[in-house]
């Protein structure tokens, strides 16, 4: 897969999911059969807002070529997906999250996965 392609799915998911958890972050968890109290909100409103920061950089850097730069951006999603990946299996195997929790697990693997590919592939001259 190319960087680009990551970059763009990336992006996309990060608008399909920033946008409801900022401006309904209680019905957009409860989907997830996880309930929020008052600073449960505001953190999860915190978290929409990060995801639409990661939106403005997998958009506006996924043309990059290969650089220290973007080697720099793959590790750093690279990392957060990782861990996303041990935060929602963690909350999917103890009923904190219903079944779309493995969902969640699968897309953060998949993250980590591509952009990890990019953190070990040698870049190009």
């Amino acid at each position: 897969m190319k960087f680009k392609t990551v970059m763009i799915i990336k992006a996309v998911v990060c608008l399909a999911l920033g946008v409801p958890i900022l401006l309904m972050p209680n019905f957009t968890y409860s989907i997830f059969g996880t309930t929020l109290g008052s600073g449960g909100a505001i953190a999860a409103q915190q978290y929409g807002a990060s995801l639409l920061g990661a939106l403005m950089i997998t958009w506006f850097a996924r043309k990059a070529q290969p650089s220290d730069t973007r080697r720099a951006i793959a590790l750093g999603y690279c990392v957060y997906d990782a861990i996303g990946i041990v935060l929602a299996l963690i909350a999917t195997l103890t009923g904190v999250m219903n079944l779309l929790g493995w969902f969640v697990v699968v897309l953060y693997l998949f993250f980590a996965l591509g952009f990890g590919y990019f953190v070990i592939k040698p870049s190009s001259p």
